[in-house]
C-alpha cells in the first residue's frame, strides 16, 4: 500500500499534458496561460503626470517665480505641448504626458489662478520632477510580465490588454465526467425510500472542480449492475480526457468498478493509500491517455480524496508550477493512533502574532459530510506519529482555491 506521498508521485508523474488554444481576452480569466506576456512598449510609455495642477521648470521656481502665465492646457490623450519659456506654465491634467521643457508639477490647490496666471502659494516647497511617474519605471519595452503556467486573474487580463494582445494561449479545458455509482443514491427532489440515501458526492466533487476553473464537467449516476456499469464506463472513457468515479472500490460483493476498468484497457497504477479517510483511493490510465479516478463512497473521504490528489494532477496536466506547501499551527492536542497518515478537517483564524490557526473539527464518521460545513481545508497528520500537540505546525491543504 502506497504512503500518501507516493500515490502524490505517482499520479503527476503519470498525467499527460492537456494541450493548448488560443482564447479571445474575454475569455481567458481563470485559464492557465501557455505563453509569455511581454511588455508592447515602456511602462509608463511616457513620463506621466500623477496630479491636477501645472507643469513648469523647477530652476525657474527654485530661482524665486512664484507667478507664471498659463501657455496652454494638456489633458489625458492630448499630445504633448512645450513650454517656450521660464515664466510660463501648462495647466495639465492628471494622466497627461508631461510637456516639453517641463520637469516640476506644482498641485492646483496650491495655486490660484488670476488673469490667466497661476500664482504658486507662498509658503509652498516644491521638489525637482514630483508628480511624474517616470517612462519605463514600472518595466521596459520586451519585460515578461506574465509567463507560462500562470493562472489568469482579473488583473492580469488588465496586463494582457496593455500589451496589445486581444487574445492569448491557454491550456484547453479538459472534458471530464463524474460518475456516481450505486443502488442506494437517489437525486435530490425525487421521491426516497427509507433504505435509500442522497447523492450528495457527485455534484460536490462538479463544484469543487468548476471552483477551480475546470468547466467542461458533467456528471452521471450509475447503478450497481455490472453491465450498465461497463456500458456507461466505456462510454465516458471514449469521451473524456479525465474520469473520477465515486463509489464501487472497495472490497464489496458490488464493487465492480476496479474490475470495470481493466477490462476497458484502464490500467491500474495503484489501488489502497496509507491514509484515513480514502484509504480505497483508486488511480489508472485509459488506453487513450486519459486520466482515472475511482475516490471511495464515503463523502468526506471522497472529497478528500478529490482535493488531495484530483486536483494537483488537474493542475500539472495544464502547465501549473507545483504551489508551495502552506502551514498551520494546531491549536489543540490532537490523537490519532492508526499507522496512516490522517487529513483531519479544520477550521482557520489566525492570533494576535499572525501565525495561521488550524482548529480540528473531527467527523463523527467518514460518512459525516455535514460537518465539513463551515471547514477550510484539512491538516495532514504524519502516519509516524500518533500525538500531535498543540502548537505543532503541519501541511494545510486548503479546500478552495485562494
Amino acid at each position: 500500500m502506497l504512503t500518501t506521498a507516493e500515490a502524490s508521485q505517482a499520479i503527476l508523474a503519470a498525467v499527460p499534458a492537456f494541450g493548448t488554444e488560443s482564447v479571445r481576452l474575454s475569455k481567458a480569466f481563470g485559464r492557465v496561460l501557455r505563453q509569455s506576456v511581454c511588455a508592447e512598449r515602456d511602462q509608463p510609455p511616457f513620463d506621466r503626470v500623477t496630479m491636477d495642477g501645472i507643469a513648469l521648470r523647477y530652476a525657474s521656481l527654485e530661482s524665486g517665480n512664484r507667478r507664471f502665465t498659463i501657455s496652454g492646457r494638456q489633458h489625458a490623450g492630448d499630445p504633448r505641448q512645450t513650454l517656450t519659456n521660464d515664466q510660463s506654465c501648462i495647466e495639465i491634467m492628471t494622466g497627461a504626458a508631461l510637456p516639453e521643457n517641463t520637469d516640476c508639477i506644482v498641485p492646483v490647490e496650491r495655486t490660484r489662478i488670476i488673469d490667466g496666471s497661476a500664482e504658486i502659494d507662498p509658503d509652498y516647497k516644491a521638489t525637482q520632477r514630483q508628480f511624474i511617474h517616470r517612462q519605463g519605471s514600472d518595466f521596459r519595452l520586451g519585460h515578461e510580465i506574465l509567463g507560462d503556467g500562470h493562472r489568469i486573474e482579473p488583473m492580469d487580463i488588465a496586463i494582457i490588454a496593455s500589451c496589445g494582445q486581444d487574445s492569448v494561449i491557454v491550456t484547453k479545458q479538459p472534458t471530464m465526467r463524474v460518475i456516481s455509482t450505486g443502488n442506494e443514491l437517489v437525486e435530490a427532489g425525487k421521491a426516497i425510500e427509507d433504505h435509500q440515501i442522497r447523492m450528495s458526492n457527485g455534484p460536490a466533487i462538479v463544484a469543487m472542480l468548476q471552483s477551480y476553473g475546470y468547466e467542461n464537467c458533467e456528471h452521471d449516476h450509475i447503478v450497481d449492475d455490472r453491465a450498465q456499469l461497463a456500458a456507461k464506463i466505456e462510454k465516458h472513457l471514449q469521451e473524456s480526457d479525465v474520469l473520477v468515479l465515486s463509489g464501487g472500490v472497495s472490497m464489496g460483493t458490488a464493487d465492480f468498478v476496479p474490475e470495470i476498468l481493466a477490462g476497458l484497457g484502464v490500467k491500474v497504477l495503484f489501488h489502497k493509500v496509507s491514509q484515513r479517510p480514502g484509504k480505497p483511493m483508486w488511480f489508472g490510465t485509459g488506453p487513450g491517455d486519459q486520466i482515472v479516478f475511482a475516490l471511495p463512497g464515503n463523502p468526506v473521504s471522497a472529497m478528500v480524496c478529490c482535493r488531495q490528489y484530483v486536483l494537483p494532477a488537474l493542475g500539472t496536466a495544464s502547465g501549473k508550477p507545483m504551489p508551495s506547501v502552506e502551514m498551520a499551527v494546531l491549536s489543540d492536542t490532537y490523537h490519532f493512533s492508526p499507522a496512516l497518515t490522517c487529513f483531519l478537517p479544520v477550521s482557520l483564524s489566525s492570533d494576535n502574532t499572525g501565525r495561521l490557526i488550524a482548529t480540528p473539527v473531527p467527523t463523527n464518521t467518514s460518512g459525516d459530510f455535514a460537518a465539513l460545513s463551515g471547514t477550510d481545508g484539512y491538516v495532514e497528520l504524519a502516519l509516524e506519529v500518533s500525538d500531535f500537540p498543540a502548537d505543532s505546525i503541519v501541511p494545510l491543504h486548503r479546500w478552495h482555491r485562494v
